[in-house]
């Protein structure tokens, strides 16, 4: 005597979940053929019958059957399973290799990588770059920082925040630096596929220079605008013809704060600080030009200016930075300046004490 198949019913919200299943293109295959199951078990029909259309055997419609009949559509996906044991011990491998990090590269060997480690600790590349993902560790990036050893920093930067934080009523707050010796370089480019099947930009190695330019630059910490000249030299002349042009619609009542860095050029105006005694220069601290806030914008520009261009000659490289120029300024806003604190501390820390 046949066994009578269990009866299954479902709800209104299970049904439409159901039918969205089967006529989905992106779910899996395997969620698709027990979504069909379900249905012909629902339709009222027998496994062998339902196991014959779907072409398999009558015993996987049998435990879906089951499942669903138990658990609903919870029942239709995968039960967790252990998988294959782990063949090297986890917590063993991970001190062991955080040890190893530690240690002097092998010789001829700037750095550790991830061939290297699994040699010193005698295991398969897989298990070491599986954990340097779970740890987070990136043998090849790298964070660059520069500690101000100026005996001053803490004043001289209190004051340039305090400006940016706080700027004194009516006064106007600029930060002021050149980008030096830009050259004109001539490059061809285009596109190209890569043997990875990925489209890149590509680069002629070989190019022609054709000279080199210096702006200057300063920015409105106020609005965000740009206020720019582009000259053939960078000597103090330059700069002070810049700061004429930069305070010529300055009212002489209005207060003008000037923040530079410590090129030889920003220092020994003195004639010119006296002929404008409305304003004041603000130098940042020794090894802190990041403090300057058109260093932001100078990084910008380069990006989206320079980099990859090709210029035939000087005017060219001239027009092409005075074009960026007017059209950031159609869309200037002031930068959220921040930065985070770096501690000698975290430069002596160890990898074994950052994962910990």
């Amino acid at each position: 005597m046949s066994r009578i198949a269990i009866s299954i019913n479902c709800t209104d919200q299970e049904q439409r979940e159901l039918e969205r299943l089967i006529n989905s293109r992106t779910d899996e295959i395997r969620k698709v053929e027990r979504a069909k199951i379900v249905m012909g078990c629902l339709a009222g029909k027998r496994n062998d019958e339902i196991a014959a259309e779907l072409d398999i055997r009558p015993g996987t419609v049998a435990i879906w059957r089951k499942r669903f009949a138990a658990e609903g559509m919870k029942g239709l996906g995968d039960r967790h399973r252990s998988g294959k044991p782990p063949k090297y011990p986890q917590f063993e491998l991970r001190s062991q290799l955080l040890k190893q990090l530690e240690q002097s590269p092998p010789a001829g060997q700037a750095t550790w990588d991830g061939g290297s480690l699994a040699k010193a600790l005698n295991v398969s590349d897989d298990a070491v770059w599986r954990l340097l993902r779970k740890e987070g560790i990136q043998l090849q990036r790298h964070r660059s920082w520069c500690v101000s050893t100026d005996p001053e920093f803490a004043m001289k930067s209190v004051d340039i925040i305090g400006l940016y934080l706080n700027p004194p009523c009516n006064a106007l707050v600029i930060s002021i630096d050149e980008k030096p010796s830009i050259q004109a370089i001539e490059r061809p480019s285009g596109f190209v596929h890569t043997s990875s099947g990925k489209i890149v930009r590509g680069l002629k190695s070989t190019y022609k220079r054709h000279g080199t330019i210096n702006l200057f630059a300063a920015l409105n910490v106020a609005t965000g605008a740009i206020q720019s000249k582009i000259t053939s030299t960078k000597k103090r002349p330059d700069f002070q013809e810049f700061l004429d042009e930069v305070v010529a619609e300055v009212s002489a009542d209005q207060e003008v704060h000037i923040i530079i860095d410590n090129y030889c050029t920003h220092k020994k105006n003195d004639g010119w600080l006296a002929a404008h005694p409305n304003v004041n220069f603000h130098f940042t601290p020794t090894s802190a030009s990041w403090l300057n806030q058109v260093e932001i914008w100078f990084g910008i520009m380069s990006r989206k200016a320079l980099r990859g261009a090709s210029f035939s000659s000087t005017e060219q490289l001239t027009q092409a930075i005075k074009d960026f120029v007017a059209a950031y300024n159609n869309n200037a806003n002031p930068f959220v300046w921040r930065k985070r604190e770096v501690k000698g501390s975290q430069l002596r820390n160890t990898i074994v004490n950052l994962c910990n």
